[in-house]
């Protein structure tokens, strides 16, 4: 089967890119192997991309159905490899089928690195977070806890001490992989507290958070720490396993691109999470897609 582009991916990003691909009629194939909206639909509320006010699944069902009015094709099938990247006609492979296009754009993606204990799974959604300025406002005049050492850690500790009550951050050591700087206003403000060489070792509440199980690293003491809302920032895992063979990764593992989303292979583009951006937001994966398409629709010109 043989398309214009195929688009791998339907987070934000890749589904944008499919509506513009549509638009500019050209035979556009996505293909998703998990949920339409990826991340997207992990979001309970959402009020920060302009123009809409609702759920991450209501969001995610109202960008599938306009990129399906400009004759998208969508395929429920995960992506088992692509083959000749480098030729003009790329070749997508998956268990059930093989597909055919000139240009391929790379919208997997990247998950969050999850700490792995009782109670994170099931209370996503109802405290438990991995983005503070998607989710933090929802906890307005409460408790917060951030867990992480690293400069994302710190900039959500310092985003919610904006308009939280207070705001722990744990970390299992006493060293900080964020910089000087984000370490010395985090100690300068009032409202956080560090607690240092403690792990999360459960996340506790019926419906929603209501406290963590801590453990002293050291001493191996357990202690309960009541919070409204525990906020994850321990990394994220960039979903580039079906392309680190031949696009260019940062040290990070994101995949790098130019500003028209473009890799270092032609006709091979990346939109998202799973390229090297500042700042992974719904809004800006949206506007990664127009960017990518455009391009393509020249490229293919």
């Amino acid at each position: 089967m043989e398309f214009d582009v195929i688009v791998i991916g339907a987070g934000p990003g890749g589904l944008n890119a499919a509506l513009y691909c549509g638009r500019a009629n050209l035979r556009t194939l996505v293909l998703e192997g998990g949920g339409i909206g990826g991340q997207v639909n992990y979001t309970n509320d959402i009020d920060n991309y302009i123009g809409f006010s609702g759920t991450g699944a209501e969001l995610a069902e109202k960008m599938c159905e306009q990129t399906a009015k400009f004759g998208v094709t969508f395929s429920q099938e995960r992506v088992k490899e692509i083959i000749k990247p480098d030729a003009d006609i790329k070749i997508v492979r998956t268990r059930r089928n093989e597909y055919r296009a000139r240009a391929i754009v790379i919208a997997t993606g990247a998950n969050p690195r999850k700490l792995g204990v009782d109670g994170e799974e099931r209370l996503t959604g109802a405290g438990v977070s991995y983005c503070a300025t998607c989710d933090g406002a929802f906890f307005k005049d409460k408790t917060t806890l951030v867990v992480g050492g690293g400069n994302t850690a710190f900039e959500d500790a310092l985003y919610l001490s904006k308009f939280c009550r207070a705001v722990y951050l744990v970390h299992r050591s006493e060293k900080f992989r964020a910089n000087a700087r984000l370490v010395e206003r985090v100690k300068a403000s009032s409202k956080i507290l560090i607690r240092t060489n403690e792990t999360v070792e459960k996340i506790q509440g019926e419906k929603a958070v209501k406290s963590v199980v801590l453990k002293h690293t050291l001493s191996s003491r357990i202690g309960v720490l009541e919070t409204d809302a525990v906020f994850v920032a321990v990394g994220r895992v960039p979903e580039t396993e079906l392309v680190r063979d031949f696009l260019e990764l940062d040290d990070a593992g994101y995949i790098i691109t130019d500003e028209n989303m473009r890799t270092n292979i032609k006709g091979i583009y990346a939109v998202g999470d799973v390229r090297n951006t500042p700042l992974r937001q719904i809004v800006t994966a949206a506007a990664d897609g127009a960017i990518a398409a455009n391009h393509i629709t020249g490229f293919l010109e």
